[in-house]
């Protein structure tokens, strides 16, 4: 990692500065962000505009973080702008990280979006998508992430996230501790920007399952009745407050235009016409295998706290982390409704050990068993669950990649 903006500038300076061809609205935030950043793109996409989303990182294939309406690039677009790229590549060694987002900007300017939805990779001041001046800026919400380069404190990390705060552009926040809003509401005030806190709705549930939840809900003005939102989870709900937030702030503040058939077509599609996979998605049906991309202890928190509201039977459960989570806080949810777990390490150098994950279930007096690997953690779980029972995947977006590939899933 390579923290700061002369890489990237460096890349785009490249390719003609493809970011300034296309308007955008930029995302930060700790948990939420793809979900958000989905649900938006998928509005647009159902309000007629062709629409951009880079988000990261992938489950089973690369082209998954750069779409437009829910289409990867081709492989082809990927090979010839990295040619174009590869003077730059072998001069100045980018991070992988940089030259994606050169990559992802270059092929939306190419195909000439309307607007793109850019997630942040990590932090907000100094990532790579920072160059962008969007038209709005999102910042879902903060927790304790990548403290070793973000820094200790919720307040530090606030203060990394709302860095993408820009000058005079409007700021959503679906953040509601006062502490660290605090941190935005200045960063705002500096930039003059105007804030809109994404919190203030009122929802009444009328069904929850795991294809989706039907709901009112009430912001502001607005008001949905028998909306179907396609994400299941009662953790959607924060996420879809503040998508519906942005989409009033770029109605009001932007020449964009969604209207209610738009939101209502968009958010019950939002899998289609986005490409969002893992959360809380059925990946193999005998037995349910249910994977969440949950990653962090306030994720998996929310994972298991709507495991319980959708009644679901207690899962075999197939675990692993990298090794900068607090997996002990994340086991310990977990150990709430697990019938027995299976600890896994992914094919990635920052994956913890399949056998310290063991250890902290034993900690919590929950039957389990560590594998060698991903594809033998689910076959284990395929034997433990039979064709009754039901398996859940999670922990990391690496671990739920390599179960949907050894399950035969061709794409997310």
């Amino acid at each position: 990692m390579k923290f700061g903006l002369e890489g990237i500038s460096r890349l785009l300076r490249e390719l003609k500065n493809p970011h300034k061809k296309f308007r955008s609205v930029h995302i930060a935030g700790t948990n939420g962000k793809g979900s958000t950043a989905s649900m938006l793109a998928a509005i647009l996409s159902a309000a007629g505009y062709r629409t951009g989303l880079y988000t990261s990182p992938h489950l089973l294939n690369f082209e998954e973080r750069i779409r437009i309406d829910g289409r990867p690039i081709p492989r082809k677009g990927v090979a010839d702008l990295t040619t174009r790229l590869s003077r730059s590549i072998k001069k100045y060694h980018p991070t992988f990280f940089e030259a994606t987002t050169a990559i992802a900007f270059a092929y939306f300017a190419e195909e000439e979006v309307d607007i793109a939805v850019v997630e942040t990779g990590l932090g907000g001041r100094l990532d790579s998508t920072n160059v962008l001046r969007p038209l709005a800026s999102v910042i879902t919400n903060v927790g304790l992430e990548h403290t070793e380069l973000l820094g200790n404190t919720l307040e530090k990390i606030a203060f990394e996230k709302a860095g993408i705060v820009k000058e005079g552009i409007p700021c959503i926040t679906g953040i509601r501790d006062s502490r660290i809003l605090s941190v935005v509401k200045r960063a705002c005030r500096e930039k003059h920007a105007p804030l809109t806190l994404g919190t203030t709705y009122n929802i009444r549930i009328r069904e929850s399952t795991l294809k989706g939840t039907l709901l009112d809900i009430t912001l502001g003005d607005a008001s949905y009745k028998r909306l179907w939102v396609s994400l299941p989870g009662l953790y959607q709900l924060g996420n879809l407050g503040l998508a519906l937030a942005t989409v009033q702030t770029l109605q009001k503040h932007s020449k964009f235009v969604m209207n209610e058939d738009a939101i209502r077509t968009g958010l019950s599609k939002v899998q289609e016409l986005s490409g969002l996979s893992g959360r809380l998605t059925a990946i193999h049906e005998i037995p349910l295998v249910i994977a969440d991309v949950a990653h962090n202890a306030d994720a998996t928190r929310s994972l298991i706290e709507t495991w319980k509201r959708l009644k679901m039977q207690k899962p075999v459960v197939v675990f692993g982390v990298v090794r900068d989570k607090d997996y002990s806080s994340m086991v310990r949810e977990i150990a709430r409704v697990a019938d027995q777990a299976v600890t896994v390490a992914a094919r990635t150098p920052r994956s913890r050990p399949a056998s310290d994950l063991a250890a902290a279930f034993e900690t919590e007096k929950c039957k389990n068993v560590a594998a060698l690997s991903v594809e033998e953690g689910i076959r284990i779980a395929l034997q433990l669950a039979g064709q009754d029972g039901t398996i859940l995947v999670t922990g990391s977006h690496f671990v739920v990649g390599e179960a949907m590939a050894a399950l035969g899933r061709k794409s997310a």
